[in-house]
């Protein structure tokens, strides 16, 4: 439950701060709140707010499916204010209070929340100069320092100032750099680099007991390792230095639908082997489209006409297929590439299995490329169904039971369902994840895995209720048919859940837990583990 707000008690007056060996002294707890000493610090309490509209914007995220309110609000300066916050936390009698760094919220089950404690605004640190800095000469690779607070859209247009750009992104651009770190980051590319956080060679962290720790592969690497998919347990992220790639000018877009998913699965899986290496896109995810949407979901999208949409719903009913499937392709190009972008995809297109004549194809600028779904996020609020409840169901499936899959939920559990959202479904090659990070693949000896996403958003407390007993029950068929799925942004309800997610590496989690975050102050949102002497209280929305 939630700690009373702070109030000035009269009998704590007399409590004081002091400092011995440059170290904080155990203060006296407010009733029910704060200590009174964080407001006497004078480099933490000018930058916190507690009135109710600062507290109640940071009391949920964009899943909108938990809140927990916070007793304060802290807009630091520097990484320094955030380590002071920390420490103090630390150094609290007689139990620390939890802290938590919020970039965009875009967490959806309660990662950037505090309940009772004290939530970090990061973007307050990337208000005056932004903390982007490329270099691009004299490297043995170009990279660009970029603060956790700063946003992937800001990166990426620091690098193409120099002709670079970061090689692996999500397909959501407004989302922080220390957000996505903490989590893993995959789109498009990552079957060709890895994911986010198997670029990036140098981070700097502001550890659970307040220490600013500079850590890479050589350097204090159990952090290193442990803060990239670390989901905020280990420490915050307030810089990565990041690899970067030669940027191209423009992108041929293409979308291939299919009506059998053999094929679909068979041509992503060429798509993003060797094989395809030379003449193959440059970025590969897929769709799902349900049978039921074509009547009931919307006539046109940002990238489907309405006669776009027409073509394929009539290709569904001459098929009888359960679903249409989209592989989503992207070959990058400037002017001066060796082989005619034409005549390059007309080769790759040549070797695909896709239903004749359904090509969809526009060419855009690399920029409009990767920052599409800002298209699709202004229709969204524009209709009102962007800041609603997201019941979200992240998975990683392992490629010999994707077909199992299909057919247990596509073409089962979902068959005749119509929520509002989209369904991805795409490969990735297990050998571009360092299974050192804390970042969970499937533990199944295979080298392809399938990222499948039902991205779903509910637009009634009933909607959010049948959505999420929908997910429970993909969950429940999956562990009856032994389908040995991992969950991508997790959630687990008890701390046996997250052992059984983790698995074999739940020693190493609680090793590095109890190595930099002790007294469990970090992201206690998620309840992975339960901050020191109080049960940390959070509500289901």
């Amino acid at each position: 439950m939630a700690r009373a707000r702070f109030v000035a008690l009269a009998a704590l007056l007399t409590s004081f701060l002091s400092l011995a060996a440059g170290q904080l002294r155990p203060p006296l707890p407010a009733a029910g709140g704060l200590p009174v000493e964080l407001f006497n610090l004078q480099c933490i309490a000018s930058r916190l707010r507690t009135d109710r509209d600062a507290t109640a914007k940071v009391s949920t995220d964009f899943g909108q499916m938990v809140s927990a309110a916070p007793e304060a609000v802290f807009h630091p300066r520097s990484p320094a204010d955030i380590a002071a916050l920390v420490r103090f936390s630390a150094a609290s009698s007689p139990a620390p209070f939890p802290v938590a760094p919020r970039g965009q919220g875009h967490s959806w089950r309660g990662q950037s929340l505090a309940p009772g404690g004290v939530v970090v605004d990061m973007r307050s640190m990337g208000r005056g100069a932004p903390r982007i800095n490329v270099s691009a000469a004299g490297a043995a690779a170009p990279y660009v320092d970029a603060g956790g607070e700063q946003l992937w859209a800001d990166v990426l247009r620091a690098a193409l100032r120099h002709g670079l750009a970061p090689r692996v992104w999500t397909d959501y651009l407004r989302l922080t750099v220390g957000g996505t770190l903490s989590n893993a980051g995959i789109g498009g590319q990552a079957f060709r680099h890895g994911p986010q956080i198997a670029n990036v060679d140098e981070l700097d962290v502001v550890t659970g007991t307040g220490e600013m720790v500079t850590c890479s592969r050589d350097k204090n690497s159990d952090l290193f390792f442990g803060a990239l998919g670390g989901l905020g347990q280990f420490g915050v992220i307030t810089r990565a230095r990041i690899l970067l790639e030669p940027a191209p000018k423009r992108v041929r877009w293409v979308r291939l639908a299919y009506s059998d998913v053999v094929a679909f699965t068979k041509d992503q899986e060429f798509l993003i082997s060797d094989r395809a290496r030379e003449i193959g896109f440059d970025y590969v995810e897929g769709q799902v489209q349900l049978n039921r949407s074509f009547a009931e979901g919307p006539k046109s999208t940002p990238f489907f006409s309405e006669a776009n949409l027409n073509r394929l719903a009539k290709l569904a009913s001459r098929t009888g297929s359960a679903a249409i499937y989209y592989i989503e392709g992207a070959m990058y190009y400037s002017e001066d590439t060796a082989m005619p972008v034409d005549q390059k995809m007309e080769a790759l297109l040549d070797q695909l299995s896709f239903e004749p004549g359904f090509v969809f194809t526009k060419d855009v600028t690399y920029v409009q490329f990767l920052d599409r779904v800002r298209e699709e996020e202004k229709v969204l609020r524009s209709a009102g169904v962007w800041e609603v409840p997201h019941p979200w169901l992240n998975l990683f499936v392992p490629r010999s039971r994707i077909l199992d899959f299909d057919t247990s939920v596509f073409k089962g559990l979902l068959k005749d369902a119509n929520p509002a959202g989209i369904i991805l479904m795409y490969p990735m090659n297990k050998d571009k994840w360092d299974n050192r990070m804390t970042a969970m693949t499937p533990t199944d000896d295979e080298d392809v895995f399938y990222a499948v996403s039902l991205l779903w958003s509910a637009l009634s407390v009933d909607e959010v209720m049948r959505l999420e007993k929908e997910n429970e029950a993909v969950l429940d068929l999956c562990d009856k048919a032994g389908i040995k799925c991992k969950q991508y942004l997790p959630h687990h309800k008890s701390q046996d859940g997250w052992q059984r997610h983790f698995g074999d590496k739940w020693g190493k989690i609680a090793e590095l837990k109890a190595k930099y975050d002790p007294q469990a102050i970090l992201s206690p949102g998620q309840k992975i583990f339960p901050l020191r002497g109080e049960d940390v209280g959070i509500a289901t929305a």
